[in-house]
């Protein structure tokens, strides 16, 4: 019997995927700039090229873009670069209609028809949900978009001073930056007909961070309290609910969308209890007190809470009640297989307590909503077991990004 030498412990055998993934790795350590086709969108914006089967990441490109790129991050198994030069456009890559797009970080995807967009996105979207969260290839998926332009009402803004003379406008990519702005295309008329005007409200000492919401009747609310700037609470009508809220509070920005966003949440089904956990301003806390005897909402933010429990007295929803705690310090005193849950948790997504108690405690109708394709993916893949998917509905509440909400419908097995 010929002698086969052994692989000493711990070391790449020669030839090995491994060791060809080492050697490619090395390779593009020596490499400051080289030449890549772009294969595809994936979640969060970012065009995938390859360099000998390393993944490259490039903010701002299109598929079938032919680039020059620069590497700005190497791991041992990705890169990050830059766009040097367009050496072939892809199909459905335009000119920018932002003079800001280049520098501002508010923005990834101006560079692509708007129509691509959510075709992309929607692609990228499931091939997480289905490589990272196990989910198969016959799920039903059901796409939504609204206005990609004129959308939102409410943004977050930055400000810097330079020599007395302040900015306001939004962080650079990945940097913290400011470029300052005086218009913005993707905000409703009402709120960009203020951006040009803001600075002079302003002085050297003033606040880094603005908050602008806008609501019915071009009403404007900011934070914090600036003077000469209005920053009390404003109403905005969701199909035939009415929600007060200010700036400080989280609420969705694509007001066009949030009547099909609730509708696609709450549905139809009826019963006897149904809790929202990440209540915010109650939503879809109010329209579920339509539909069931009680509701709990729970809600962490203070403020949010306490406009959620005035929205529930303005329309006389005396079976909704609003807890103002965290939704991890509270989650132990959801009940054994509850009729109806909606999460609605940061980007973050669930964390491992909730998840626990949720696994444990079984509710017979779980709505997970996020705005995060990779922590969902994670999320259903632990609560697999216990699930079977319904439906899947995206919805592209944030054209010009490369982010899309995603609500999934699951049932206890």
């Amino acid at each position: 019997m010929p002698f086969t030498p052994k692989t000493p412990a711990g070391s790449v055998p020669p030839g090995s995927r491994e060791s060809q993934r080492g050697q490619a790795a090395a390779r593009l350590a020596s490499l400051d700039e080289l030449e890549v086709e772009v294969e595809k969108l994936i979640a969060g914006g970012d065009g995938l090229a390859r360099f000998e089967g390393i993944p490259l990441f490039i903010p701002r490109s299109a598929p079938g873009d032919r680039l020059r790129v620069r590497l700005t991050e190497r791991r041992p198994d990705y890169a990050r670069a830059e766009i040097v030069e367009i050496v072939e456009p892809g199909q459905g890559r335009r000119e920018p209609p932002c003079p800001f797009f280049g520098s501002c970080g508010g923005c990834d995807l101006q560079h692509l028809e708007d129509d691509l967009q959510v075709e992309l996105k929607a692609a990228a979207v499931e091939e997480t949900l289905r490589r990272l969260g196990g989910l198969g290839e016959a799920l039903p998926v059901r796409v939504v978009a609204g206005r990609p332009w004129g959308y939102r009402v409410r943004t977050q803004l930055h400000t810097s001073s330079d020599q007395g003379t302040v900015g306001v406008g939004y962080h650079s990519r990945r940097s913290t930056e400011v470029v300052p702005v005086d218009r913005c295309p993707v905000l409703v008329p009402e709120l960009e007909s203020v951006m040009s005007s803001l600075p002079g409200h302003l002085s050297e000492n003033g606040p880094r961070r603005l908050d602008l919401l806008v609501g019915e009747d071009g009403a404007l609310s900011t934070a914090p309290v600036v003077p000469g700037l209005p920053h009390g609470d404003v109403r905005l009508q969701v199909g035939d609910l009415d929600f007060s809220l200010d700036a400080r509070c989280f609420f969705q920005a694509h007001h066009q969308l949030l009547p099909t966003l609730v509708e696609v949440t709450v549905g139809e089904w009826t019963g006897q209890e149904a809790f929202d956990l990440y209540a915010g301003v109650g939503l879809f806390s109010l329209p579920l007190a339509r539909n069931y005897e009680r509701v709990t909402a729970v809600e962490g933010d203070r403020v949010a809470a306490r406009f959620a429990q005035r929205n529930a007295r303005n329309h006389r929803f005396k079976q909704l009640e609003v807890v103002s705690r965290a939704v991890e310090g509270w989650i132990d005193e959801m009940p054994e297989k509850a009729e109806r849950v909606i999460v609605d948790p940061p980007r973050s997504g669930l964390s491992k307590v909730v998840r626990t108690v949720l696994g444990a405690r079984a509710p017979s109708r779980l709505t997970y909503v996020s705005c995060h394709a990779g922590t969902l993916a994670r999320d259903l893949r632990i609560l697999g077991e216990l699930y079977s998917i319904e439906e899947l509905v995206l919805l592209d509440l944030f054209p010009q990004t490369g982010h899309m909400e995603v609500v999934a419908q699951l049932l206890r097995r």
